[in-house]
């Protein structure tokens, strides 16, 4: 008889001072929560669900997937939404058995929960103690105690952008399947630094991450260890257990995987001035895209991205690239299905004038939204629909909802009724704009645009828009967090059990 494996996946990286809620509608954004229909459409792309799929064809196993729910960061995911997804997923565990793969992300914070996996990986264990448990994580999970005693193995993404999600559940799924087979015993150790990092200075591309990351790489592909992992957190959330932190799997013995591990939790404290994030003012960034030479200038306003948990309607960095006289513009997407109503009602070739944006208030940041007035002529209307083709998520299925074309003359503005992070030119090249042949691209992101959009840049100008994903930390007020804390406790020294 083939094995039986239940794979899953249940991801929300959850960003506290958002002022958009998570209830279970989110997380059906990429199509079927469960059965056939969602392992067809998770089958063969680049995402940790995908990968395991993989590993559980390779294996020759049969499997279930109760639960492939994935909601775009935004606010606390509602308590009716967490007992949806876990009950789905425990449940069907509880039926019995011989592995459980798991694609989550590390991050998720609920009503209720402080640690959305953690809670998950408890109930689980509550009903299969001794299941072989392999977890795929984000690259900024906040890592727990409670997931390291639930999981049998955790591996994270190497890289920012995540362009090697599916490999992650690989390199996880790789090694639970030895363990079955009686070639390795697993043992997982794990430590911390209370640094709270900005995620614009966390690219393992780039220093001061590409040290620790590369450390991690060389302990597990030269055969020191089975798995290692560095996760730089997500500093949009005000609970108590986040930090910089690193997972190292090892085969039985752990010595050699200790040392490595705290060599490099070591150098993260040592460098932890180099993760914060200098911010400027918005106008002088403009100017300087406005100054460059040639195209297309990239200018990430990463103060609203949705991949951090935005509300993707922030107009501060459209408003300034029009007050400077920018043409020859595409932007976008910006998210408000009231504005793309309007086009639809005014229909291709129409006129209309808008108040764009500016829908949602942000209490947290004490931000108040605001409309930009625009004008010109609808250029396009499409369904939002579009198939990854870039580096990250290859395969998947974008889904913006119905979405518009503004052409005001000087600018093209893509409005779609969902959000989106534009990782993938789709979001512009779907809808009848080639990004690469204009001069401004202004995108909401922060990393996530280096997949699809650093290619085609002359020039990258990152822009500090307002929003709750602003990389400025000192904007956010955290009552939560666990001190002393790394900026926040800048003379602090680490205690004997620190890590």
């Amino acid at each position: 008889m083939p094995k039986k494996f239940v794979l899953a996946m249940m991801m929300h990286e959850t960003n506290t001072f958002s002022p958009l809620p998570t209830p279970i509608a989110s997380f059906a954004r990429k199509g079927a929560l469960s059965g056939p229909l969602a392992i067809a459409e998770a089958e063969g792309t680049n995402t940790s669900l995908g990968g395991f799929i993989e590993v559980a064809r390779q294996a020759g196993a049969a499997f279930t997937l109760p639960m492939a729910a994935n909601a775009h960061p935004s606010g606390l995911v509602t308590d009716a939404a967490f007992e949806e997804m876990a009950s789905g997923i425990v449940d069907e565990i509880a039926k019995g058995c011989d592995a459980v793969l798991l694609a989550l992300h590390g991050a998720m914070v609920t009503e209720t929960y402080d640690d959305g996996e953690g809670e998950l990986l408890s109930r689980i264990r509550k009903v299969a103690p001794d299941v072989p448990i392999a977890v795929a994580l984000d690259f900024h999970a906040q890592m727990t105690e409670a997931m390291v005693k639930g999981a049998t193995v955790i591996t994270g993404y190497r890289t920012y952008p995540h362009i090697d999600m599916a490999e992650t559940a690989r390199r996880a799924g790789r090694t639970l399947l030895r363990a079955m087979a009686g070639e390795v015993r697993p043992v997982m150790i794990w430590g911390s630094r209370p640094i709270m990092s900005s995620t614009l200075m966390h690219t393992p591309s780039r220093e001061p991450m590409k040290t620790l990351m590369g450390l991690a790489n060389e302990a597990e592909d030269g055969g020191a260890v089975l798995n290692a992992s560095v996760f730089g957190g997500f500093p949009q959330a005000d609970i108590p257990h986040l930090a910089l932190s690193s997972v190292f799997v090892c085969d039985g013995r752990t010595a050699e995987g200790e040392t490595i591990l705290n060599r490099i939790l070591d150098q993260a404290w040592e460098r932890r001035a180099d993760f914060l994030f200098r911010a400027e003012t918005l106008s002088a960034q403009v100017g300087r895209a406005k100054s460059l030479k040639g195209g297309p200038i990239v200018m990430a306003d990463h103060g609203d991205n949705t991949a951090s948990g935005g509300t993707q309607d922030v107009m501060s960095v459209v408003a300034e690239a029009i007050a400077q006289g920018l043409e020859d513009v595409c932007a976008g997407p910006i998210c408000d299905p009231a504005c793309v109503a309007q086009m639809i009602e005014a229909g291709v070739g129409g006129t209309v004038t808008l108040n764009l944006g500016g829908k949602v208030d942000m209490p947290a940041m004490g931000l108040k939204g605001k409309p930009l007035a625009v004008s010109g002529r609808v250029k396009c209307i499409t369904d939002g629909e579009f198939k990854v083709t870039g580096p990250m998520a290859t395969g998947s299925i974008v889904r913006m909802g119905r979405t518009a074309v503004l052409d005001t003359g000087a600018m093209l503005i893509v409005v779609s009724e969902k959000r989106s992070e534009p990782y993938d030119l789709g979001v512009f090249t779907h809808c009848g704009i080639d990004p690469r042949t204009k001069r401004y691209v202004i995108i909401k992101s922060r990393q996530h645009f280096r997949a699809g959009f650093e290619p085609i840049a002359k020039h990258i100008v990152m822009c500090d828009g307002d929003g709750c994903t602003a990389s400025d930390l000192g904007l956010f007020k955290y009552t939560r967090i666990r001190r002393p804390l790394y900026p926040f406790d800048p003379d602090m020294r680490l205690g004997r059990n620190e890590g």
